[in-house]
């Protein structure tokens, strides 16, 4: 069962959860980290690293955020894997815990 990346990654995409994984199957686009489902080992090392508990495993995806298991499928195909930590955007703090962020989306 891979994990999930959902809606609060969006605008606060923190990359602790990169450094982690030991699989690379992180991909980056332009405000939102996704998990390839084919390439997650279901390790669990990258949901407690996520600092605004974005992570799931796919059995687990809160209610009303089961479009972002086929997101992370998706765009896990068009993005490039990112290996490496970075810093977080100047402004996702104030992003962490807002609703109806999936609009925001950028791919």
């Amino acid at each position: 069962m891979p994990f999930v990346v959902t809606e609060n990654c969006i605008k606060c995409k923190h990359t602790d959860c990169v450094e982690v994984c030991p699989v690379d199957c992180f991909h980056e686009g332009p405000n939102f980290l996704v998990i390839d489902p084919d390439e997650c080992i279901d390790c669990t090392l990258c949901e407690p690293e996520c600092p605004v508990n974005a992570i799931y495993p796919e059995d687990d995806v809160p209610a009303g955020q089961e479009v972002f298991v086929g997101l992370n499928a998706e765009l896990a195909k068009e993005w490039p894997v990112l290996a490496v930590r970075k810093d977080p955007p100047p402004d996702a703090a104030e992003w962490d815990g807002k609703p109806g962020k999936l609009a925001l989306l950028e791919r």
